[in-house]
């Protein structure tokens, strides 16, 4: 395996200048596809599940990963909500095979983490595998800023969010677009209720013409770098197929965090300890752990798969009585 590579100065500048960063050549794109086959081989063991239970017509299989669940859909909307509800878990994070914690620890990605946030020691935070279908309207993810749904306390500090793609991303099937050089400014007006559910930036409260977006497309192997308070958003997915990625996030050690924060207990409910969910707040986003994936300061706390899946399953077993992460007012239904 080739050294780790850091960004050239060029590279961080940008990225701090403009508020995003894209590079096309993070990873060998032979690199991903064991994660790819391992998603499609969950697609396939849901989807069979399913069958047997007389839930879904065909499977589908020798549709690909590229378009299965798609055809999936078409057959059965409430199977392949099945099925996407399998890959995410409880609450969007809860896909944590041995290929995902090799995405979240690979060492080309951490070097450029480490480039852009200045830091040697790297935490890793919420993740979701994100499947746009084709010509399918709740794919289509409306402006938002991430620190839209993180904890106001981290407003100001760095927190990257790394989009990967696992097919070449275009517009033709729905990549992002961003605002660039509006990342320095405040957290804007959010509106809850948008499409899907997510969050949405109203045009008006946008600080200049969304007309004004640049394309995000990026290659397999590479990846789309953006700040916390970066603007962006999705199109439609308008190809004949699944415009698979996920994205991940990243913070230096002196950022709010939860590591090494877990319940003393946990009764049959779910229910944690109240010290827990009081001490767990101090998290830009509590309901996910946040584990050390990079220290050589402090080699000890850099975590194996092993627990990292023991803090998945504790996190995703708790129930969710954590502080109000921000509550934004509803979306009007003349807007909508």
């Amino acid at each position: 395996m080739a050294d780790p590579t850091p960004l050239a100065p060029q590279q961080v500048s940008f990225f701090h200048e403009e508020g995003y960063l894209i590079v096309p050549d993070v990873f060998d794109p032979a690199a991903l596809e064991p994660l790819r086959r391992e998603i499609h081989g969950e697609i396939n063991r849901k989807a069979r599940e399913l069958h047997a239970a007389g839930r879904l017509p065909h499977l589908h299989a020798e549709a690909g990963f590229d378009r299965q669940l798609s055809l999936i859909y078409r057959d059965s909307k409430e199977a392949g909500d099945a099925i996407v509800r399998h890959l995410m878990g409880v609450r969007g994070g809860g896909y944590y095979s041995p290929e995902m914690f090799g995405l979240l620890v690979n060492r080309q990605l951490l070097a450029k983490i480490s480039s852009l946030l200045g830091s040697e020691e790297v935490i890793a935070s919420a993740y979701r595998i994100r499947p746009k279908l084709p010509h399918f309207g709740r794919g289509v993810v409306p402006w938002h800023q991430d620190s839209g749904y993180l904890a106001e306390h981290c407003d100001r500090h760095l927190i990257i969010t790394c989009w990967v793609p696992f097919v070449d991303a275009t517009r033709e099937n729905g990549c992002m677009e961003i605002l660039p050089r509006t990342h320095r400014d405040r957290v804007y007006q959010h509106h809850a209720g948008g499409n899907a559910d997510f969050l949405v930036i109203e045009d008006r409260d946008l600080p200049v013409d969304p007309r004004g977006a640049i394309t995000a497309a990026c290659p397999r192997g590479g990846a789309v770098f953006m700040t916390n308070r970066t603007p962006h958003c999705s199109t439609p997915n308008v190809s004949d197929h699944i415009r698979w990625s996920v994205d991940l996030r990243y913070k230096a050690a002196d950022v709010p965090n939860n590591v090494g924060l877990e319940p003393a207990h946990v009764d049959a409910a779910g229910r944690a300890d109240p010290d827990f969910y009081e001490k767990v707040n101090v998290a830009c986003y509590p309901p996910d752990a946040d584990i050390v994936v990079q220290s050589r300061k402090h080699p000890e706390r850099v975590i194996d798969y092993q627990e990292y899946v023991r803090l998945r399953e504790i996190y995703d077993h708790t129930e969710p009585r954590f502080a109000e992460v921000r509550a934004w007012p509803a979306l009007s239904a003349a807007i909508k």
